[in-house]
């Protein structure tokens, strides 16, 4: 594609970007699915575009997206439901990953050539979820502050697990060098390290505010700061996406903290973003999360319809193994409509297509199969997210997870006797 057609394309993206989120308003229906859709006809189906011609940019870009989304993300989260959300988003995230991985695993090892370890591998890859596609959804519905937290630090968390198990199984497989016990410290420190980093870095750039005040006049510093937390992080061998979560967090929550001995630590100056700010950001992250959609469809390879039909199947049990998931790391006074939208929310992302040509790179036997089904299982886990978001939406689908998920009962008003109203 030559340079003037390229450009126009971006044009019209950004025309359809509009179209679709004004579809999505009226209609419900995501406009996710449709810049999925077009990426795809650009790339595997009509060939127009090569996403290989990107190169390096394109995976700078989806790092992009992530530093903007979560900084988004995390402006918008309160302290009181970081605290209650915590503990639940641990659980969730360290059993779906587990289980997704061990299903995933299962279903290779059955149903494929591939040894144990790179079913293993394969697992490990899609046991995360995407933190563009959960926080673009999750703030388009009415939920509790708490379970939309919970979403949003899952995606981010799940990426310690998603980028150092499979990268640490890999490297095992190619040079036999591989320790549980060094693994399992290198992802606590990963953890914390992004923590702390996220955190402090939110306090050093409030307390550089107080010191160049004409920072505060300027649209993209904070931004610019978040980019360069991210990148430090990573060259830390931390992880990124979880310390900007946290830089936003920070960021947003500085009057919440001052309090107490924290009056004389923490800078007096706080950072609020004006009217003008929010709505230049908000076109922003607008235009990056449609290019990032698009860019996500031209990057699937599907080429074997076994391998796809196979990872469409994997998809179909992810979603039903979501469903114990969910009832076994949610609170038990989550409403019903935040469980079935908990349970829905497990696409897979850019990261483990990235994850997926690794294999193949490093010269695995399987690396090609292991590929195929992870760019199949991500296609349809995003399209099958954002359909059945739509149907629960609507209330089509909520009577079925009703069958899983018991309404909260009241707190404050008891049965008589031990007994529910209900059962009365």
């Amino acid at each position: 594609m030559t340079t003037p057609l390229l450009i126009i394309l971006i044009g019209f993206l950004i025309f359809l970007g509009h179209y679709l989120a004004q579809l999505f308003q009226r209609t419900k229906v995501p406009d996710v699915v449709g810049l999925l859709l077009v990426g795809m006809l650009l790339g595997p189906v009509f060939h127009l575009i090569d996403p290989s011609a990107f190169g390096r940019a394109g995976r700078v870009f989806t790092n992009l997206v992530l530093v903007f989304i979560l900084f988004e993300s995390g402006l918008e989260v309160r302290f009181e439901q970081l605290r209650s959300a915590l503990r639940g988003t641990v659980l969730l995230t360290t059993l779906n990953f587990v289980v997704t991985a061990l299903v995933v695993s299962a279903l290779a090892q059955w149903l494929t050539d591939l040894d144990f370890l790179s079913c293993l591998i394969l697992g490990t890859i899609l046991g995360g979820t995407s933190s563009a596609v959960v926080t673009t959804l999750a703030r388009q519905v009415t939920i509790l502050p708490q379970t939309a937290t919970t979403l949003v630090m899952e995606s981010a968390f799940s990426d310690v697990y998603t980028l150092g198990i499979p990268i640490a199984l890999i490297s095992f497989y190619t040079s036999s060098s591989f320790n549980v016990v060094t693994l399992a410290g290198q992802l606590v420190l990963a953890l914390v390290g992004a923590l702390l980093a996220g955190t402090g870095g939110g306090y050093l750039w409030l307390a550089l505010l107080n010191r160049v005040p004409t920072l505060l006049k300027t649209r993209f510093s904070t931004p610019a700061f978040a980019f360069i937390l991210y990148g430090v992080v990573e060259l830390l061998q931390f992880s990124g996406p979880i310390a900007v979560l946290f830089f936003g967090i920070a960021v947003g929550n500085l009057p919440l903290l001052r309090r107490g001995w924290l009056r004389a630590v923490l800078p007096a100056r706080t950072v609020e973003l004006t009217r003008v700010e929010k709505d230049f950001f908000a076109e922003i992250v607008f235009l990056l999360r449609t290019f990032f959609f698009v860019y996500v469809g031209l990057s699937i390879v599907l080429d074997d319809p076994w391998l796809i039909a196979l990872g469409v199947s994997m998809a179909l049990v992810l979603f039903l193994v979501r469903i114990p998931v969910v009832l076994a790391a949610a609170d038990r006074q989550t409403p019903q409509f935040d469980m079935a939208l908990m349970s829905i929310m497990i696409p897979k992302g850019l990261g483990a297509a990235v994850l997926a040509t690794l294999p193949a790179q490093r010269g695995l036997p399987g690396g090609a199969v292991i590929q195929t089904i992870t760019f199949a299982v991500i296609v349809a886990t995003t399209v099958g997210c954002t359909a059945l978001f739509f149907l629960l939406d609507k209330g089509r689908i909520l009577g079925f997870y009703q069958l899983f998920f018991r309404p909260p009962r009241p707190v404050d008003a008891p049965a008589p006797d031990g007994r529910s109203d209900a059962g009365a």
